[in-house]
């Protein structure tokens, strides 16, 4: 769906007090006008000292930020706009520490705020299934082990990048995975919840893809060679570099608890690849459409 384009002239001229802020929220979420969140009366009125939105029939008061990421967070929508537009318009990211500066935030509200956008991203591409020709591989993140061992069977985190490509190779979505392992069983799982059966995938020869072809998936599966096939996951394997480098340039000691995180940063911006200028409209709408995470549930991982 086509979103307002919006620059940083534009952000700036539109948003400027808490209040247009509010009224943007508002029109997002009650596009046609209030509709009551427990009863559907259309009914109201505004509540201007505590930001609510009174049903004239049941009672029931609604805020802008109800069931948002911004639901329960003190920090101004001010600086909530602000960090969204951030990193929605750098393809790079942005660090907390970056974003604590400019904001005027502490860096563990920063972190936090960051993890909620993440959040919303990830909800925007969770039921998307791929279904045209798929390339399959994985990965490696994070620092070597003392033995200096790097690729298959080193003790970094490993994941599972999975591209749609269309007839002529050319990239179309990504979806990006998380693993404790890479056998078998674990590859099959994640393809069951990422690809459409019958599908065609491409992979090299590693052995844990051949589970794939046991259910109703069309594998081929071809020894990497640069030499002799250099077309073969070639935009796969791009892919994996980008992603490499978005981590490494600009975020520093991601452990295995929040990487998934990162990779969902990662594709949401390279699904939408095409519509840079939209990116901070279709961030918005995402975060209103997520709930939130709290600073413990960060924590603990879940």
């Amino acid at each position: 769906m086509q979103q307002e384009p919006l620059n940083l002239i534009d952000f700036m001229k539109r948003f400027q007090t808490e209040e247009q802020f509010r009224d943007f929220l508002f029109k997002l979420r009650w596009p046609e006008g209030f509709v009551c969140p427990k009863c559907a009366h259309t009914g109201y009125y505004e509540i201007k000292s505590r930001h609510l939105y009174h049903c004239s029939k049941c009672g029931h008061q609604a805020s802008v930020t109800a069931n948002t990421i911004f639901h329960g967070s003190h920090t101004p929508l001010t600086k909530w706009f602000i960090a969204i537009f951030m990193m929605a318009d750098d393809k790079r990211g942005i660090s907390a520490a970056k974003l604590a500066r400019n904001i005027n935030v502490s860096q563990p509200t920063a972190w936090l705020m960051l993890h909620k956008i993440r959040k919303a991203m990830a909800g925007r591409d969770s039921g998307y299934i791929l279904s045209k020709i798929v390339e399959i591989d994985d990965a490696y993140f994070g620092g070597p082990g003392e033995d200096g061992k790097r690729g298959r069977g080193t003790d970094k985190t490993p994941g599972v990048i999975i591209l749609e490509v269309d007839e002529q190779g050319r990239p179309l979505y990504v979806k990006l995975k998380v693993t404790d392992n890479l056998q078998g069983e674990t590859v099959l799982e994640v393809a069951l919840k990422t690809i459409k059966p019958g599908t065609e995938v491409r992979s090299d020869g590693f052995k844990a893809y051949n589970k794939l072809s046991k259910h109703d998936y069309k594998v081929c599966s071809k020894n990497f060679d640069p030499e002799a096939s250099p077309g073969h996951l070639l935009w796969l394997h791009k892919t994996a570099s980008n992603l490499k480098a978005f981590i490494a340039g600009t975020f520093h000691g991601l452990d295995k608890k929040h990487l998934q995180r990162y990779f969902d940063e990662f594709a949401y911006r390279f699904n939408r690849r095409r519509f840079h200028d939209q990116l901070f409209s279709r961030l918005i709408k995402a975060c209103v459409l997520s709930t939130t995470i709290t600073y413990g549930q960060l924590i603990s991982g879940t």
